[in-house]
């Protein structure tokens, strides 16, 4: 089995969508890996020859910011954030649709906002020359790749609230239809 054949068979998504997904697992997975491979040199090197791994706590901040903003967008894709529909039954399916609007904007704007302003941090981060202690990583960049995650969440935000939007009142109506001939 090819690998194009592999990522069709395994992700729902479909077109540019699929490789993106494909490509931040991808990402995921190879950050977990390295740190579960920090994690045991360090633990190997601290107790049995007493010389912890230098710069092991700075690799692990930076590979958990990979994992965590390399999954914002493919959570927010598949709709995975935790949504609160407790007055959807009782409020017209108008009201329901356009609170879903709202706050699609509202969260898509956020990332963008936020995407902005991380961007103008690792902007003056990278102009003053800040880097980690012991292993001198840049601080800019990994912030940079925060914007840009956060900037993609946005975007998805927008296409997955698009989508959810045009099925929701295709749904609709056709289950108003279903209802008339009945």
């Amino acid at each position: 089995m090819g690998l194009r054949t592999w990522i069709r068979a395994h992700y729902d998504e479909a077109g540019p969508i699929q490789g993106l997904a494909f490509a931040l697992d991808l990402v995921t997975e190879l950050a977990l890996m390295t740190l579960m491979l920090i994690t045991c040199i360090d633990v190997v090197g601290r107790y049995f020859f007493n010389s912890p791994l230098t710069g092991s706590s700075e690799m692990t901040e930076v590979f958990i910011a990979v994992v965590v903003f390399a999954q914002m967008p493919r959570v927010t894709w598949r709709g995975g954030h935790v949504v609160v529909d407790v007055l959807d039954h009782f409020v017209p399916p108008v009201w329901s649709r356009l609170c879903a609007c709202i706050t699609v904007l509202l969260v898509s704007g956020s990332f963008f906002g936020l995407g902005v302003r991380v961007w103008e941090l690792a902007e003056r981060s990278l102009k003053r020359g800040e880097a980690t202690e012991y292993l001198a990583i840049p601080v800019g960049h990994v912030v940079q790749y925060i914007a840009l995650m956060s900037w993609i969440t946005a975007a998805t935000m927008l296409v997955y609230g698009f989508f959810t939007m045009v099925c929701r009142a295709g749904r609709l109506r056709h289950l108003s239809a279903e209802g008339e001939g009945e």
